[in-house]
């Protein structure tokens, strides 16, 4: 089974279980300062799985685009990826454990849709502890099923448990699924440890409230919550190794050895770690750009400059010369437009981007070959033992995208050597931080609907409608992160604000705010929406009805996220700080102030 064919049969049987199709969600968070990208199918339905009304309805099913940079120096290897497809089912409060247990399993073993075999199937369920009990009735569910006892394994809270995301909120037991993937048949007792068993599927009961006291109440609203990996299934149901061994890149390798002028390896699973690497990072890349930001030096700019950078480096060690990196893009747009429609609709801007990051990197290798010639410089001719420090060559990779293997190599022309292991420690170093903040972006995922949060999300509205009249129609969100105490909002604008134009966007928000505008809800269909005049932001990630937010003459955009009831609610408000983000995108700092002074 193909990886589309995997997309389209999961769809279908939920929606002939009387869920909606809902659109995937842009891979830039909408008002979640703590996520730089979307990396789970239930990141963009946190204010619903918290009791916001959805306007789809109470039963809703999604293929979900998301992006994980944690292990981005272990892409490369047969397993990891940046860039993969969650596919999940949801209910809003609306039917719970039994019928979420049954769902996965008819989908998964019935003859109609993937055909699993309870011979290569097992599941773990919550164990229990001192704050909640062991899931009974998920493990006699799965009992009832026809799943053997010595197949069904109880785990802790470690491996079976949900949430909550920060320090309080919603949370619960998961149930997660699993099949043999090992030679002959799978042991009847079930180890999860044992890696040849591969977690396929899983479900998540959100059914507890943490409180601040460390309890776990009962929810009033109890939500189901499912992810399944389309990569990595369709490699399982395809008896692959690897997901690169599949269909799913194909197309990308295919591209790669014509652009080398090679012939392709006997076997897909004897493609080398840089074609894995600029396949995968390519592919993230082209989806990035597609969701409209451009590289740069901070956030997700910083992120999508690494993953084309690297992708171009691992290019080079191929014996790739010029640009290519477009070229790629081109392959992975035409197989993924039908789905992700928004590739289509951006493809200019995709591969003028990739030109012109590749443009830029060539002038970023020349700068980092003047400062390797600054560090040979410094060492003294008498020297006879010539090193350039690990800490030098980490600097050299890092800023200016120097692979070890060519300092060596430029080394060694000029008599040096490279210390290695300082090297490695410095990487070392740097991908612990990567992972911690990543983790840490991560942490306390859920969207904050508290009252200041959703002041400054209603600002955003005003301030988007002010840079609209002050700067032209060209102007569009880009990106939006807010806390407790600013919001930052990114817009696409070439040029540097003036003072003046700072100055009159300022005026505008706060001539709106102290208008005392009612802030007004409808939900609308796309179509109507769009005639009413609205502002899609993010629109393409909707299903067929939408919440439209107006506020007067001021402002009326498409919107998930939580509002104030009056613009006269929000206060004062004021630009700290205007400056650049990424290519052709501005990023504007600001405060609401309950007397309009800093």
């Amino acid at each position: 089974m193909q990886g589309k064919e995997l997309r389209r049969k999961f769809i279908d049987f939920f929606v002939s279980k009387g869920h909606t199709e809902i659109k995937s969600a842009s891979l830039i968070p909408e008002n979640d300062p703590t996520c730089l990208f979307t990396t789970a199918g239930m990141h963009p339905l946190v204010p619903y799985l918290q009791g916001v009304k959805h306007p789809a309805g109470r039963r809703l099913t999604d293929f979900q685009k998301c992006v994980r940079t944690g292990d981005i120096d272990e892409v490369g290897d047969p397993v990891h990826l940046t860039f993969f497809e969650m596919l999940g089912n949801w209910s809003l409060g609306d039917y719970f454990k039994e019928d979420a247990i049954r769902f996965s399993f008819e989908f998964l073993t019935s003859e109609k849709y993937l055909a699993i075999p309870l011979a290569r199937f097992a599941v773990t369920v919550f164990a229990g502890d001192e704050n909640a009990p062991f899931d009974q009735e998920a493990h006699d569910l799965w009992l009832s099923l026809g799943v053997a006892e010595g197949r069904i394994a109880k785990r802790g809270k470690e491996d079976n448990w949900w949430g909550p995301a920060g320090q309080t909120g919603p949370c619960g037991p998961d149930t997660e699924m699993f099949y043999w993937t090992g030679d002959g048949p799978a042991p009847e007792v079930f180890t999860p440890e044992d890696r040849r068993w591969v977690e396929i599927w899983n479900d998540v009961f959100m059914q507890y409230n943490k409180t601040k006291e460390g309890k776990y109440e009962p929810l009033s609203q109890k939500n189901v919550d499912t992810g399944m990996g389309l990569e990595r299934v369709t490699a399982i149901l395809q008896g692959k190794k690897s997901c690169y061994e599949t269909e799913i890149f194909a197309g990308i390798f295919a591209k790669l050895d014509a652009i080398r002028g090679v012939a392709a390896p006997a076997s897909a699973a004897d493609r080398t770690n840089s074609e894995r690497i600029i396949a995968d990072h390519l592919r993230t890349s082209t989806f990035i750009l597609a969701d409209g930001i451009t590289p740069g030096k901070v956030d997700q700019p910083y992120i999508l400059r690494r993953l084309i950078r690297r992708a171009i480096r691992e290019g080079r060690k191929l014996g790739i010369e010029g640009n290519f990196t477009a070229q790629v893009a081109e392959v992975i747009i035409d197989e993924m437009k039908d789905a992700y429609p928004e590739l289509e609709t951006n493809r200019a801007k995709i591969l003028s981007e990739f030109t012109l990051e590749e443009k830029a990197f060539e002038q970023a290798l020349e700068k980092g070959t003047k400062e390797f010639e600054k560090f040979i410089a410094r060492v003294p001719e008498h020297i006879q033992k010539k090193v350039i420090s690990g800490k030098n060559a980490f600097y050299l990779y890092e800023t200016y995208g120097f692979p070890i293997e060519l300092t060596v190599e430029m080394a060694a022309e000029r008599g040096f050597t490279v210390d290695a292991k300082g090297y490695d420690e410095a990487f070392r170093k740097h991908q612990e931080l990567s992972r911690q903040g990543a983790e840490q972006k991560f942490k306390g995922g859920l969207a904050d609907h508290s009252t200041q949060t959703a002041r400054l999300h209603t600002a955003t509205h005003l301030l988007q409608a002010a840079l609209r009249k002050v700067l032209g129609d060209h102007v569009a969100q880009k990106g939006s992160n807010i806390t407790t105490e600013r919001l930052r909002f990114d817009f696409s604008h070439e040029e540097k604000m003036t003072p003046e134009e700072i100055a009159e966007t300022e005026r505008l928000v706060n001539e709106a705010i102290a208008a005392k505008i009612p802030v007004v809800c409808e939900e609308l269909s796309i179509e109507d929406a769009r005639k009413s005049g609205a502002t899609g932001l993010f629109g393409d990630r909707y299903g067929e009805l939408v919440k439209v937010y107006t506020m007067g003459n001021v402002s009326k955009e498409i919107c998930g996220g939580p509002h104030a009831a009056n613009t006269g609610d929000l206060g004062g408000f004021k630009i700290l700080k205007e400056e650049s983000s990424s290519r052709g995108v501005r990023r504007i700092k600001a405060v609401i102030t309950a007397n309009g002074n800093e």
